[in-house]
């Protein structure tokens, strides 16, 4: 791998989050050499604290690292001292996930959903940028220097205005696609989850597509709707983009043309990695849930799966039953990869979507059901 691409990542000392941060790194395209944790991440000069920060220049300069990954937002003012001190590039969390989804956008829209977020992301920082550029030295802000703030701030604002109304008419065409869909009289469904639950293999299983499946985050950022056959009818499946944690309200307003598929949807299949240890499945199940609600969809219109069940042994699936959270109504444990547990989840949506039976109040599958499937 190139040199340029070599980096060290900064981030909390918790498993889970540095195990996260590694494969964001990894779906951008950058090696990391060489960790840094730190139990604060929000210090006021480098993010990091002074002490912290130095180690930082000096594992720079041994590792001959061009880049350091910041597993936190940070300010404009923050990443000028780190610039400053380090000499490479500063590239924070959310600067991240946005080169991932430049990488992964394919189609026209997800291309405006995905340049309408960095242009949030600029608007945010833009005036303290000039600011710092016309210090001299603009460490990590060349180019800007002939820039006033008002005129910066204001081709930022003229964008930001034109690539929204292209995804206003973008949303139009959704809508009317689904006033056709409503007069076909199918109910909709939506996918949701975390990234890398595995809902686009859920998708080519329930469909017989065969979209792009990569362990790699966002891997999907535009919608694909399909049709799939249920014992008492059919219904439109359609795949989104994942969530993470700690995603900005911003970029989740750059994917509202996307993401407001769910609302409209009669049932929300909300997709969990099974295999993951209880506590970060705890936490990946809020983080889905905070965004849903952020975007309006109820919990009672979702129905949770725990995917990659083919990864747990019985005795673990029973273990992460009793850690569940208490507000999941209804929940099963399949796998997408297999085909383990499909029958009761098509069964469980049929029931949802077509009320062809009645289902007790939490309808979690029973553990021998799922094994004789």
């Amino acid at each position: 791998m190139s040199l340029l691409k070599r980096a060290v990542l900064v981030t909390y000392p918790n498993q889970f989050i540095l195990q996260e941060a590694k494969e964001l790194a990894k779906a951008a395209g950058y090696e990391v050499v060489e960790v840094l944790t730190q139990r604060y991440l929000m210090h006021s000069k480098y993010g990091l604290g002074s002490g912290k920060a130095e180690e930082l220049k000096e594992i720079v300069a041994k590792r001959g690292c061009n880049v350091i990954l910041f597993d936190e937002s940070l300010k404009s003012v923050q990443i000028y001292n780190l610039t400053k001190l380090t000499g490479v590039e500063i590239i924070d969390r959310e600067k991240l996930i946005l080169e991932i989804f430049a990488k992964r956008a394919s189609s026209r829209e997800s291309k405006l959903q995905v340049r309408l977020a960095e242009l949030e992301y600029e608007m945010a920082r833009a005036k303290e940028k000039v600011r710092l550029a016309k210090l001299g030295e603009q460490p990590g802000f060349y180019g800007l220097g002939g820039y006033e703030v008002d005129v910066y701030y204001r081709a930022i604002k003229r964008m930001t205005t034109s690539i929204k109304e292209k995804l206003m008419k973008v949303r139009k065409h959704r809508e009317l696609y689904r006033q056709r869909r409503l007069k076909l009289g199918m109910p909709t469904i939506s996918l949701a989850g975390y990234t890398g639950a595995g809902k686009t293999t859920l998708f080519n299983l329930l469909t017989q597509e065969d979209k792009e499946v990569s362990n790699s985050a966002f891997t999907t950022l535009t919608t694909s709707t399909r049709s799939i056959t249920l014992p008492h009818g059919k219904a439109l499946l359609s795949d989104t983009v994942g969530f993470i944690s700690r995603l900005p309200t911003y970029m989740i307003e750059a994917f509202k043309a996307t993401l407001e598929e769910m609302t409209y949807a009669n049932l929300v299949l909300l997709l969990l990695d099974s295999s993951d240890p209880p506590a970060e499945l705890r936490r990946k199940y809020e983080s889905c849930t905070k965004i849903l609600s952020e975007i309006g969809v109820p919990i009672e219109k979702t129905l949770t799966i725990y995917n990659k069940a083919d990864l747990c042994s019985r005795e673990e699936i029973e273990e992460k039953v009793k850690t569940l959270p208490n507000d999941i109504n209804e929940a099963v444990f399949i796998s997408a990869k297999t085909g383990k547990g499909l029958k009761i989840l098509t069964d469980l949506i049929d029931a949802r979507l077509f009320s062809t039976q009645e289902l007790p109040k939490k309808a979690l599958v029973d553990i021998r059901r799922l094994a004789e499937t």
